[in-house]
């Protein structure tokens, strides 16, 4: 147990790092995007959270294999990548889904919403949850399909 919440904490230290790098992206692109390019909040949103999410794929793939994870013995690096890229597509899929539906279905329908933050902040608030709920997912499937099992 003491081993898990180690490797939990771990974990959380890299995905601190990778959101920072992540959510710094996504601000600074959507905010360019929608000045410079007269994207909507929703579009703009979007494509910058694929561009940070990529981002901090490498970065967390670099790290997470270093720090967190005990490599498997059994499967070669180049396997090991692609597994992680495809748990990560999934993972962006998450993430871009749970931003779509906080802007596009709550902030941009529910009116009172938009009165009370602008869009950066709704930005921010989507990619905030979808990070809270991506990182689970990302935990449980790294440490089921990249972790060596322990032997019993």
């Amino acid at each position: 147990m003491k081993k898990l919440l180690e490797q939990i904490l771990k974990f959380g230290v890299v995905g601190i790092i990778c959101f920072i790098i992540d959510f710094v992206i996504t601000m600074v692109l959507s905010t360019v995007l929608r000045s410079a390019l007269s994207m909507g909040t929703s579009q703009a949103a979007l494509v910058a959270a694929f561009f940070g999410f990529v981002v901090s794929v490498i970065v967390n793939y670099l790290l997470s294999m270093k720090y967190v994870f005990v490599r498997r013995e059994d499967m070669d690096r180049k396997r090991e990548f692609i597994i992680f890229v495809i748990l990560s597509v999934i993972g962006l899929l998450i993430n871009e889904a749970i931003i779509k539906v906080c802007i596009d279905v709550i902030y941009v329908k529910w009116a009172w919403l938009n009165t009370l933050v602008g869009p950066t902040l709704a930005t921010a608030g989507a990619k905030i949850v979808a990070t809270g709920v991506v990182m689970v997912y990302n935990f449980i499937t790294r440490k089921i399909f990249l972790e060596q099992k322990e032997e019993a």
